[in-house]
């Protein structure tokens, strides 16, 4: 289809997700994690025509009385211009200096709600962030973007990619399958099913023989927000972290004026626990445990925060406490092993040193606990709320029968949570034995005897350290390395193609789409 080649010092990845969307220009022998790295939002001036939304409504956020951080879908906006939307650091200095916005999240319901907005994106992260030239544009862009688009709207992207931003060539590739490259190793499976946590949805798309299963993918109305206001709730039975919060250190904020400023700051907190590695996720069974030792607590039974405040004991990190030397007598040893059995973290925050205990661990219990997500805001849940090893099991349910067992060979769980949450793929695991066989006398070829969980592979040595949150950015890398060197392929729309046969090109590169 092409006929010409690029090098890799001119390629373009613009990973495009429900709330983020990550950029990078150039490929190496090592691949790199991306470069540029946005919310996926973008801010109007309500003086620039933006009278006619309706503010009440659900999906509409604006600066002052509702989170900018919250990725809904406002209603389109009339005869608004890309350059009339803040996007990036604009934006994040438009809100830092109090500035009247609304705020759009034009991919948070799943596909583009609206074509400006999203073109206000791309541009930004073309242009602005990686400074190449329009005009001059040599850079083949690959694309990814949620799963589910109609064969319309990928038309409409290759038009927007070739007519507006003058790309050199144009390729795209759903997310799910960009994750799932990223995440294979030497082994010829081609199956599996991919969890993407993101921000306030959890899509789920199980993958056989290497394509979307497009009649098996399904959402969760589920996703980090909600573990990030579960766990500020729990850090309300936290005296330390209340204290810091009612009497902050020097150049600390000063105390939240209400319950909704408040309930911001311990949420911020909570980010805080787990953007420093300080969480990790619960297997079934450790998680009842920890509910269990919580009610000890609020008991009075061990009151870990109260025993600090009344400063009789040194709270340590864990990880330090395992380095320290032995200590000098047998009392000593005895007072360490019990602060570390504990498991008590020390962090600085509000200009305070804080100590958390294990309740940090349950921060991910929203994702299985349907009583652990509180109640949804209007216009959310369109599908049913389910826990997320029922709503995957669900998911794996609807494929063929002889194509289950092959899934759950491949199960990836990726996402923004897991960027500083090792092991939710482990957890996830513990909590589908429902759809395992257990007697010998039921086995047969297409029942699934056990689960398989991957990750990004050791050897990408730049995303070692970051989880496996870049899984989308690293398998489009993978994927644009092969398909931009191959000129007689058909992996990606030329100008040439664009020019003789039009949008419909970009069909030709997915059987999906035929």
């Amino acid at each position: 289809m092409s006929g010409t080649s690029f090098r890799d010092s001119l390629i373009v990845i613009l990973d495009t997700g429900r709330s983020s969307i990550r950029a990078g220009l150039g490929l190496h022998d090592l691949l790199k994690p991306p470069s540029i790295e946005i919310l996926a939002r973008v801010g109007l001036p309500k003086s620039l025509g933006t009278s006619s939304i309706d503010e009440s409504a659900p999906d509409v956020d604006t600066q002052e009385g509702s989170s900018t951080s919250k990725p809904r879908s406002p209603p389109s906006v009339q005869n608004a211009k890309t350059t009339d939307y803040l996007v990036g650091t604009q934006l994040d200095d438009a809100l830092a200096a109090g500035q009247d916005l609304a705020i759009y999240w034009p991919f948070a319901t799943g596909d583009i709600s609206d074509w400006v907005q999203a073109e206000a994106l791309w541009k930004y992260c073309l242009f602005t962030a990686l400074h190449l030239r329009r005009l001059q544009m040599e850079s083949p862009v690959l694309l990814t973007l949620p799963s589910g688009f109609s064969r319309d709207a990928y038309e409409r992207v290759c038009q927007l990619f070739f007519e507006r931003l003058n790309v050199a060539a144009f390729g795209v590739l759903e997310r799910p399958t960009a994750q799932f490259y990223a995440a294979l190793t030497a082994s010829s499976q081609l199956s599996g099913v991919i969890v993407d946590v993101d921000l306030e949805w959890t899509d789920i798309t199980p993958i056989y023989d290497g394509f979307v299963l497009g009649g098996a993918r399904t959402s969760v109305n589920v996703g980090m927000d909600d573990c990030k206001r579960y766990l500020a709730g729990l850090l309300r039975s936290n005296q330390t972290v209340m204290a810091a919060l009612a009497e902050p250190g020097e150049g600390a904020p000063p105390p939240p004026a209400d319950d909704v400023a408040q309930q911001a700051a311990l949420e911020e907190f909570a980010l805080q626990l787990w953007a420093e590695d300080h969480i990790k996720v619960l297997t079934e069974g450790e998680a009842g445990a920890a509910r269990e030792a919580v009610e000890l607590d609020a008991n009075g039974d061990i009151n870990i925060a109260a025993i600090v405040v009344a400063g009789r004991e040194k709270a340590v990190i864990e990880s330090g406490m395992r380095k320290k030397a032995a200590r000098g007598n047998a009392a000593e040893q005895a007072k360490a092993r019990e602060i570390e059995a504990k498991d008590l973290v020390e962090v600085q925050w509000r200009g305070k040193t804080v100590t958390v205990g294990k309740e940090r661990h349950r921060f991910c219990e929203p994702l299985f606990d349907l009583a652990a997500r509180g109640r949804k805001g209007k216009g959310k849940a369109k599908l049913p709320d389910l826990p997320l090893q029922v709503a995957l099991g669900e998911a794996v349910s609807r494929a063929e029968v002889d194509q289950r067992s092959y899934m759950w060979q491949g199960l990836f769980v990726t996402g923004e949570i897991t960027k500083h949450v090792r092991g939710l793929g482990a957890a996830l695991q513990t909590r589908l034995n429902a759809y395992m066989v257990f007697s010998a006398d039921q086995l047969n070829e297409v029942q699934p005897r056990v689960i398989r969980t991957l990750k990004i592979p050791e050897y990408f040595a730049e995303y070692r350290e970051k989880g496996d949150g870049l899984a989308s950015f690293l398998g489009a890398s993978i994927v644009a390395k092969i398909a931009f060197n191959d000129s007689a392929g058909k992996n990606f729309v030329s100008k040439t193609d664009y020019a003789s046969q039009g949008p419909r090109a970009v069909l030709g590169m997915s059987p999906s789409l035929l």
